[in-house]
């Protein structure tokens, strides 16, 4: 009988072993997974980096540029002495180089989310501009309180907008009309919750 227990306990603890031992290949197999998907990342966003030199070389040969990268959220910030043409007319010429960047980058499956581009911080100052006047707006809307309607903005400014204005009590947002005549009119609030 001591025997038997003895074999029962020899093979409870080999079975025991052999589940740490798969625990731990497929800790490290999903370990080793998460880089080849991190390297893979960097990789495909050093081919969208070419892809952007390239179009910009086009439109400003000979001009030297440096481009930062953010992985977590693929943006691009493009820094360069002469580049106002690649921002053009109120950021049409940005609007176009990301629209250009993104539809190669979604056919050829080299992202899996929009890329978003900055030239020499144009979008970044908009945006600072956007939210002072966002908020310059809402306070006019709770002081006089009545509805405002803010100027005709593309998705990602409405978006900004929504956001910012989210988090201000007494004030809720609504967009409408249809695009590119689609506008923010900021509502104020008569619930103090809100």
């Amino acid at each position: 009988m001591e025997g038997n227990t003895e074999i029962k306990d020899a093979i409870n603890n080999f079975l025991i072993s052999l589940e740490e031992e798969q625990k731990k290949e497929a800790l490290q197999d999903k370990q080793q997974n998460k880089e080849k998907n991190e390297i893979r990342k960097k990789e495909d966003l050093e081919e969208v980096t070419d892809k952007l030199r390239k179009i910009i070389s086009f439109i400003c040969p000979g001009e030297k540029i440096t481009i930062e990268k953010d992985l977590n959220n693929s943006k691009f910030s493009v820094y360069g002495k002469e580049l106002s043409v690649l921002i053009g007319k109120n950021g049409k010429t940005i609007d176009a180089i990301e629209y250009i960047i993104n539809l190669i980058a979604k056919r050829k499956k080299i992202v899996e989310r929009a890329v978003y581009i900055d030239i020499k911080n144009y979008r970044k100052q908009g945006q600072e501009k956007i939210n002072k006047i966002a908020m310059k707006m809402a306070e006019k809307a709770i002081k006089e309180n009545r509805k405002i309607a803010l100027r005709p903005m593309p998705s990602y400014e409405r978006k900004i907008v929504h956001d910012l204005l989210s988090k201000v009590k007494n004030i809720k947002t609504v967009s409408r009309d249809s695009e590119p005549n689609r506008r923010i009119v900021i509502y104020p609030s008569a619930d103090e919750n809100s």
